[in-house]
């Protein structure tokens, strides 16, 4: 399981001292992108070969709530949901406790220059 490890900024919560609901797509977002790094795939090489990697749908289950200079990480998995959509299940655990703070269902599908979904060889390494 891919593991990225971060640390809550101040300006990243919100008046009752909590990080801000918004800012955990941001999180898991960064993470995925760091485990597509780790697999070989590269989101921004992609993109410049005019093949994009859209998020269709997410869903976040909020557990605890991370606070200022909190460590935590965000785990990585993904599975095929179907011949062309792909899911990153997430999880954000406080490294102190390791306790779960927040998880994430991303669901995704590459799609060509001209808007079309399609099957996109590069993410067959994800599932290796």
């Amino acid at each position: 399981m891919f593991k990225y490890p971060m640390r809550v900024r101040d300006y990243e919560c919100d008046l009752q001292g909590v990080v801000n609901n918004s800012v955990y797509q941001n999180y898991f977002e960064h993470a995925r992108h760091e485990f597509l790094l780790e697999k070989g795939v590269d989101f921004s090489a992609l993109a410049e070969a005019g093949i994009n990697l859209m998020v269709t749908r997410i869903e976040l289950d909020f557990k605890r709530s991370l606070r200022p200079k909190d460590d935590f990480y965000v785990s990585v998995t993904v599975e095929r949901e179907s011949r062309l959509k792909f899911v990153f299940i997430q999880h954000a655990h406080r490294q102190s406790d390791d306790a779960l703070m927040v998880s994430s269902r991303a669901i995704g599908v590459a799609v060509s220059a001209e808007g079309r979904p399609m099957v996109c060889g590069d993410l067959e390494r994800l599932f290796d």
